[in-house]
């Protein structure tokens, strides 16, 4: 999931870069391309502290011990 992430964010940077360079200044859509891109920032940054929670839970969990009689 986050590796999907990171694609479409790498996509949208180059997509505001090709528009810096067709227009030589920033513009209206930049600005929406932006705000797009801090979106999908929160979204991996939520993946990843999932992510890390899962991780946690997993190290910390007691370990089960079953005694056959």
């Amino acid at each position: 999931m986050t590796e999907d992430l990171y694609k479409q964010k790498r996509s949208l940077e180059l997509r505001w870069q090709l528009e810096y360079e067709q227009e030589g200044k920033y513009t209206l859509n930049m600005v929406d391309i932006d705000n797009t891109i801090k979106g999908i920032i929160t979204e991996i940054k939520i993946e990843e502290r999932r992510i890390a929670d899962v991780e946690n839970a997993v190290q910390n969990s007691a370990p089960e011990v079953s005694v056959a009689t």
